[in-house]
C-alpha cells in the first residue's frame, strides 16, 4: 500500500498565524522574531512542533534535550521550521500516587497544545511509559501529521556476571531479601548496576512495549523501537524522523490514515509475540478510542490467543533490549508474523508505504533472542482476557510471564481491602496463608487507588518465600509493571471502588482461575453474590476538588482504556478564534 499525497502547495495551519500582513499576523510573527528567526522562515515553510517530554524528574527521558537537536537538524534539512515545545512529562518512577493518573491529563494538555498553536506537524519525542501513549492520544485527537521517536532503552545492567533487568531484577531481589537469600548490602550494591546509562527500562517493560506498539501501529520509522538510548544510531533515527515529518506535512499524512483497525490488530499480535506489558491493553484501547476505532478486550483475546511469544526477553525470558536490537529488533518480529499470516501487510505507516515493505527483508541475527516458532516461550503468548462472575467486564493475565502449573487453579481467597491493608499484614507470620491460596486485593483500580497503580504483582508473604515458592495466583483491579512477572490477574472490571464483584470477595471464599478456558469464578451462588452486592456501599464519596476529582468523576474502566469519558473521538485541529 502506498499513500496518495494531497495536492501541494496548500495553505498550512501555521499560515493562519504567520502568513500575511495583517495586524494579527504581525503580532504572532513579530514576537517570535525576537528569537532571531529570518523573515523567510514564516513564508510557507511547514512549522514542526517537537513535543518534548524531557524532564530532569523523568530520568528515562533525561537525554531527550540532546535528541531534540538531531530532530531539529533533520527538519531544517528537509525545509521545515522546527520549534521545540515542552509538554507534560509523567515519570513512572517519580509520580505519586501513580503516573497512570496523569496519562489523561498529559494527553489533554498535548491535544490542546497542538490545536492552539501554529503547528503543521509534530514529532512526538517520548520514552517513559506514559509519555508514549499520552502524546499519541493527543495527536490522534487533533489529527495533525505526527510521528513518534522514542528515546530508546538503557544499556544492559550487569551484576556479578549476571544480566540485571531494570524493574525485573528489583522485584526478584526484593523477594530474595524477604526470603533471606540476599543481604541488604548486596541489594544496595546491585542498585547502581540496574541503571547504568540514559534510557528507559532495558527489559520488555511498558516503555519498550509501547515503543514497539508505536512501530507496530506504523507511527514510528521502521527499527525505531529497540535502538539503545546511547547508541549513535538512535541519534540518526531522530534526524531521519525530523526529515520525514516535513514530507508527511506536505503529503498530509495524518494519524487517522495510519492508526486504523488493521494497525491496531497488528499491534495486538506484536504485543503477544514480544511478551509485551499488560499495560499496553489500557493504552491501546485508549488510543483506539481517540481514533474512533472500535476495539475491545475481546479483540485482544481473539487476536492474541494463537500468537507465540518469540522474543526471549525479561521478564518472560532471559535477554534484554540490547540483545533484541542486535538480533534485528522489531522488524524481524513483524516479518515472522507476516510470514505466518498474522500481519495486515498493507497497513500504512508513516513512511508512506505498507508495513510489509518495511520489514520483508529483515534478518534474524540471533535465534536465541528472537526464537523460532517451535521454540517459543509460550505457544499462546497474547494477553488472556478472563471473564466470569468475578470479572463480568473482563480481567487480563499475561501467560508468558505466568507459571504454567497455576494457569488452572482453585484456591482459598486471602483478601486485602486495599494497598494499605496489604502492606500492614503481608509480612505477619500469623497471616493465614500458604502457596495454595489466592491473594486478592481490592480498591486499586482507576477510581479506587486513584489512578490504578502498578501494585497488582503483590509480593508474596515471607513465610511462603522461605519455602522456595516464587509464585502464587494474585487477583486485583490494579495494574502491574511491564517489568514484573507471575500468575497475576489484573484490571478486574468493574473495579471494586464502583461496586464490581471484586468488592464483595471475602477471605475464605473459593476462587477458580482457568486461563485456557478464560474463566475467573467466585465460587458462591448467584443469589449470595446478588445479596452481597446489594449490601455494598462505597467506602468514600470521592475527592472534593482538584485534578483528582476530575479524574475520579470522569475516568472510565480499565476494560475500555481508562480514558476520560469526554475525550473519546477525534476533535480535530480547527484553529481557535484569534482574540488579538
Amino acid at each position: 500500500m502506498t499513500f496518495q499525497p494531497a495536492e501541494w502547495p496548500r495553505k498550512l495551519r501555521s499560515q493562519e498565524w504567520y502568513g500575511g500582513t495583517s495586524r494579527d499576523n504581525i503580532y504572532h510573527r513579530g514576537w517570535l522574531k525576537n528569537q532571531g528567526y529570518p523573515h523567510d522562515l514564516f513564508d510557507g515553510r511547514p512549522v514542526i512542533g517537537i513535543l518534548n517530554t524531557w524532564s530532569d524528574l523523568t530520568p528515562c527521558n533525561g537525554h531527550l534535550r540532546e535528541l531534540a537537536e538531531k530532530v531539529k537538524a533533520g527538519i531544517w534539512e528537509a525545509g521545515g521550521f522546527p520549534l521545540e515545545v515542552p509538554v507534560f512529562s509523567a515519570s513512572e518512577n517519580t509520580f505519586r500516587p501513580t503516573a497512570m493518573m496523569y496519562r489523561n491529563l498529559a494527553a489533554m494538555a498535548v491535544e490542546e497544545t497542538m490545536r492552539a498553536q501554529p503547528i503543521d506537524g509534530a514529532v512526538l519525542l517520548v520514552g517513559c511509559d506514559k509519555t508514549t501513549p499520552s502524546l499519541m492520544m493527543g495527536a490522534a485527537s487533533t489529527d495533525i501529521p505526527s510521528i513518534v521517536v522514542t528515546g530508546g532503552p538503557m544499556l544492559n545492567g550487569w551484576f556479578r556476571g549476571e544480566r540485571v533487568g531494570s524493574g525485573t531484577a528489583l522485584w526478584q531481589m526484593s523477594e530474595d531479601i524477604k526470603a533471606g537469600k540476599m543481604s541488604q548490602e548486596d541489594f544496595l550494591e546491585a542498585e547502581q548496576a540496574m541503571s547504568r546509562s540514559s534510557g528507559t527500562c532495558n527489559t520488555m517493560g511498558t516503555a519498550s512495549t509501547m515503543a514497539s506498539m508505536a512501530e507496530a501501529l506504523g507511527m514510528a520509522l521502521s527499527g525505531n523501537a529497540a535502538i539503545p538510548a546511547v547508541d549513535a544510531r538512535r541519534r540518526v533515527m531522530a534526524q531521519l524522523t525530523g526529515r520525514r515529518i516535513v514530507q508527511m506535512v506536505k503529503d498530509d499524512l495524518k494519524p487517522s490514515d495510519v492508526m486504523t483497525k488493521e494497525a491496531f490488530e497488528n499491534a495486538i499480535r506484536v504485543n503477544g509475540a514480544i511478551g509485551g506489558s499488560t499495560n499496553a491493553v489500557v493504552h491501546i484501547l485508549a488510543m483506539a478510542g481517540r481514533c474512533g476505532v472500535d476495539l475491545t478486550l475481546d479483540d485482544w483475546d481473539r487476536l492474541g490467543r494463537d500468537v507465540p511469544t518469540i522474543v526471549n526477553l525479561m521478564p518472560s525470558g532471559k535477554y534484554l533490549m540490547e540483545e533484541f536490537f542486535y538480533a534485528g529488533g522489531l522488524p524481524v518480529v513483524l516479518k515472522r508474523l507476516g510470514e505466518a499470516g498474522m500481519l495486515h501487510r498493507d497497513a500504512l505507516t508513516v513512511s508512506g508505504g505498507g508495513i510489509w515493505d518495511e520489514v520483508k527483508d529483515a534478518q534474524n541475527w540471533n535465534e536465541d533472542v528472537i526464537l523460532p516458532v517451535d521454540k517459543a516461550l509460550a505457544a499462546s503468548g497474547g494477553i488472556a482476557v478472563l471473564r466470569g462472575n468475578l470479572a463480568p467486564n473482563g480481567a487480563v493475565l499475561k501467560p508468558s510471564a505466568a507459571t504454567p502449573a497455576l494457569m488452572q487453579h482453585r484456591g482459598r481467597a486471602v483478601v486485602f481491602e486495599d494497598i494499605d491493608d496489604y502492606k500492614a499484614r503481608i509480612n505477619d507470620d500469623a497471616l493465614d496463608i500458604d502457596e495454595t491460596c489466592i491473594m486478592v486485593m481490592k480498591n486499586c483500580g482507576p477510581k479506587g487507588y486513584p489512578g490504578m497503580s502498578e501494585v497488582g504483582n503483590m509480593g508474596l508473604p515471607p513465610k511462603v518465600l522461605k519455602k522456595g515458592i516464587t509464585d502464587m495466583v494474585r487477583i486485583s483491579d490494579a495494574r502491574m509493571s511491564g517489568t514484573a512477572y507471575g500468575t497475576v490477574v489484573l484490571h478486574t472490571a468493574p473495579e471494586a471502588a464502583v461496586g464490581g464483584p471484586l468488592a464483595v470477595v471475602r477471605t475464605g471464599d473459593m476462587i477458580e482461575l482457568d486461563v485456557p478456558n478464560r474463566r475467573l469464578h467466585l465460587d458462591i451462588s448467584d443469589a449470595e453474590l446478588a445479596d452481597r452486592l446489594a449490601a455494598w456501599t462505597p467506602a468514600t464519596d470521592g475527592p472534593e476538588s482538584g485534578y483528582t476529582k476530575l479524574f475520579h468523576d470522569h475516568v472510565e474502566g480499565a476494560d475500555t482504556g481508562a480514558d476520560f469519558d469526554f475525550l473519546k473521538g477525534c476533535r480535530g485541529n480547527e484553529v481557535p478564534r484569534d482574540s488579538h
